[in-house]
């Protein structure tokens, strides 16, 4: 056999989750941001888990206002996200820190950031406490034109990110039936 036995510790950094994303939040007249790399879409909905508790300054303020935005950096600004993860809110301005530009949303108060590729915004769907996970239902997608296509970043969970390949391999034409309208 080919295979060999190691700690199953280490099971998640082969199923480490989409691109590190920023979540916004807003109380009152501050704003602040958090970084998350552990997240998930349910299915084709607008819907989407990210995994986050009361350690984060952020959180408290997402439970207490029931929204936030999502704010998809691309791999240029990965030293910036990191940074952003590892200091708290309730120290720093992380907006003026980090040199970012907080934009109105629509529907929420927590802000867009202009820097980003894109940005969703969400309200709190549910909250599963005994796992971290919190559901948010998106309401409005932002999308940037102009950074388009600029390569996002994953972690592997072990301090170490994948910068994402510029080689599209394109397989509509096979999963068109299950692709819903508009998609």
């Amino acid at each position: 056999m080919a295979f060999t036995e190691i700690s199953i510790k280490k099971a998640f950094t082969f199923l480490e989750p989409g691109p590190v994303i920023l979540v916004t939040t807003r109380e009152g007249s501050k704003n602040n941001i958090m970084t998350i790399s552990w997240h998930m879409v349910t299915d084709f909905a607008p819907r989407i888990a990210i995994s986050t508790g009361a350690w984060n300054h952020s959180f408290t303020t997402m439970m207490k206002t029931k929204e936030c935005v999502i704010a998809i950096p691309d791999a240029d600004m990965i030293e910036k996200v990191i940074r952003i993860g590892t200091v708290s809110g309730t120290e720093v301005d992380k907006f003026k820190e980090f040199g970012l530009t907080p934009l109105p949303a629509k529907s929420v108060k927590a802000p867009l950031i202009e820097e980003c590729i894109a940005c969703i915004e969400c309200k709190v769907e549910d909250y599963i406490e005994k796992h971290g996970i919190v559901v948010l239902e998106g309401i409005l997608l932002w999308l940037d034109p102009d950074k388009k296509g600029k390569p996002t970043f994953h972690a592997n969970g072990d301090g170490t990110f994948t910068v994402d390949s510029d080689k599209v391999l394109n397989y509509r034409s096979m999963m068109e039936k299950w692709i819903p309208e508009g998609v």
